[in-house]
Protein backbone atom coordinates (compact mmCIF):
# COMPACT_ATOMS: atom_id res chain seq x y z
CA UNK A 1 0.00 0.00 0.00
CA UNK A 2 1.36 3.49 -0.67
CA UNK A 3 1.56 5.87 1.46
CA UNK A 4 1.29 10.10 1.23
CA UNK A 5 3.28 12.41 2.88
CA UNK A 6 2.14 16.19 3.15
CA UNK A 7 2.90 19.00 5.03
CA UNK A 8 2.91 22.99 4.96
CA UNK A 9 5.63 25.05 6.27
CA UNK A 10 4.65 25.30 9.89
CA UNK A 11 6.73 27.04 12.46
CA UNK A 12 5.59 25.27 15.39
CA UNK A 13 5.86 21.91 13.93
CA UNK A 14 9.84 22.79 13.63
CA UNK A 15 12.20 20.51 16.49
CA UNK A 16 15.53 20.35 17.32
CA UNK A 17 18.18 19.12 15.19
CA UNK A 18 21.92 18.23 15.49
CA UNK A 19 22.10 22.11 14.88
CA UNK A 20 19.46 24.32 14.25
CA UNK A 21 15.85 22.84 13.62
CA UNK A 22 13.70 20.64 11.65
CA UNK A 23 10.58 19.98 10.09
CA UNK A 24 10.16 16.69 9.14
CA UNK A 25 8.36 16.05 5.92
CA UNK A 26 8.81 12.12 5.46
CA UNK A 27 11.43 10.71 9.05
CA UNK A 28 13.61 8.17 8.50
CA UNK A 29 11.72 4.49 8.72
CA UNK A 30 8.46 6.27 7.78
CA UNK A 31 6.60 3.52 5.69
CA UNK A 32 9.84 0.76 6.08
CA UNK A 33 12.26 2.85 4.00
CA UNK A 34 14.89 3.33 6.57
CA UNK A 35 16.89 5.54 4.09
CA UNK A 36 14.58 7.80 2.34
CA UNK A 37 13.35 10.76 4.24
CA UNK A 38 13.09 14.69 3.83
CA UNK A 39 11.92 17.86 5.26
CA UNK A 40 13.32 21.59 5.96
CA UNK A 41 15.92 22.59 7.65
CA UNK A 42 16.31 26.19 9.15
CA UNK A 43 19.80 27.27 10.43
CA UNK A 44 20.96 31.03 11.96
CA UNK A 45 24.31 31.87 11.90
CA UNK A 46 24.11 32.20 15.83
CA UNK A 47 23.53 28.72 16.01
CA UNK A 48 26.49 27.97 14.28
CA UNK A 49 29.04 30.86 14.79
CA UNK A 50 32.04 28.66 13.36
CA UNK A 51 32.27 26.18 10.75
CA UNK A 52 31.18 22.74 11.41
CA UNK A 53 32.32 19.70 9.50
CA UNK A 54 29.61 17.21 8.72
CA UNK A 55 30.65 13.68 7.01
CA UNK A 56 27.86 12.84 4.40
CA UNK A 57 26.26 9.66 6.15
CA UNK A 58 23.56 8.75 3.40
CA UNK A 59 23.17 11.13 0.02
CA UNK A 60 21.87 13.96 0.50
CA UNK A 61 19.80 16.67 -2.20
CA UNK A 62 19.31 20.01 -0.87
CA UNK A 63 17.25 22.93 -2.56
CA UNK A 64 17.95 26.53 -0.72
CA UNK A 65 14.61 28.00 0.11
CA UNK A 66 16.16 31.03 1.68
CA UNK A 67 19.48 32.18 3.02
CA UNK A 68 23.26 31.59 2.49
CA UNK A 69 25.76 28.59 3.14
CA UNK A 70 28.99 27.52 2.01
CA UNK A 71 30.02 24.09 1.84
CA UNK A 72 33.37 22.72 1.26
CA UNK A 73 33.56 19.05 -0.25
CA UNK A 74 37.10 17.64 1.07
CA UNK A 75 39.29 17.01 -2.21
CA UNK A 76 36.31 18.53 -4.20
CA UNK A 77 34.14 21.90 -4.65
CA UNK A 78 33.52 24.83 -2.61
CA UNK A 79 29.51 25.14 -3.10
CA UNK A 80 28.34 29.05 -2.60
CA UNK A 81 24.70 28.57 -1.94
CA UNK A 82 22.01 30.83 -1.84
CA UNK A 83 18.07 31.18 -2.69
CA UNK A 84 17.03 29.11 -5.48
CA UNK A 85 20.75 26.90 -5.49
CA UNK A 86 20.34 22.84 -5.59
CA UNK A 87 23.44 20.26 -4.66
CA UNK A 88 23.34 16.85 -4.14
CA UNK A 89 25.96 15.48 -2.09
CA UNK A 90 27.01 11.51 -1.94
CA UNK A 91 27.56 9.20 0.43
CA UNK A 92 30.95 9.27 2.09
CA UNK A 93 31.78 12.84 1.36
CA UNK A 94 33.54 14.90 4.05
CA UNK A 95 32.36 18.27 4.56
CA UNK A 96 32.47 21.85 5.96
CA UNK A 97 29.78 23.77 6.21
CA UNK A 98 29.46 27.65 7.14
CA UNK A 99 26.32 29.57 7.83
CA UNK A 100 26.67 33.02 6.36
CA UNK A 101 22.64 34.27 6.81
CA UNK A 102 19.64 32.89 8.42
CA UNK A 103 18.62 29.39 6.00
CA UNK A 104 16.04 27.66 5.21
CA UNK A 105 16.72 24.12 3.33
CA UNK A 106 14.75 21.43 1.77
CA UNK A 107 16.50 18.65 2.40
CA UNK A 108 15.71 14.83 0.98
CA UNK A 109 18.42 11.61 2.75
CA UNK A 110 18.12 8.98 0.05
Amino acid sequence: MSQVFHAQHDATAFEPFALGSVQWLRRPGDNGNEKLSGGIWQITPEEAPEPFDLPIDQDETIYIVSGHLRIEVKGGDTLDLTAGSMASLSEGAMTRWTVLEPTVEFFVYS
